[in-house]
């Protein structure tokens, strides 16, 4: 089976509130046995309009890469995270 990634980037608006999204999110990745492989504040954009911050997670497969986006922990999250950023977001398979 394939591993799952969540890949995303994050145009954050407030910085200290997104300190709260940072500690949300980062407990409901290590409930879901996530793990961030890149962290990125300042990457270097060649194309495309999906800039900001970007971030890459990896989970056991993109079916837990899906609950753990649908997950309540995650939901609580998101919230802040819309709330003080812009942000592109996928979630896919691995080769």
């Amino acid at each position: 089976m394939s591993k799952g990634y969540l890949i995303a980037h994050i145009r954050v608006q407030d910085k200290e509130a997104f300190e709260e999204f940072k500690a949300l999110s980062g407990a409901a990745i290590k409930s879901h046995n996530g793990k961030v492989l890149v962290r990125n504040p300042k990457p270097d954009h060649r194309e495309g309009a999906a800039k900001g911050l970007a971030i890459v997670i990896e989970f056991e497969s993109l079916e837990a890469a899906q609950a753990f986006y649908d997950s309540e922990a995650y939901s609580q999250a998101r919230a802040v995270r819309e709330r003080i950023s812009e942000t592109d977001l996928i979630l896919v398979a691995g080769l």
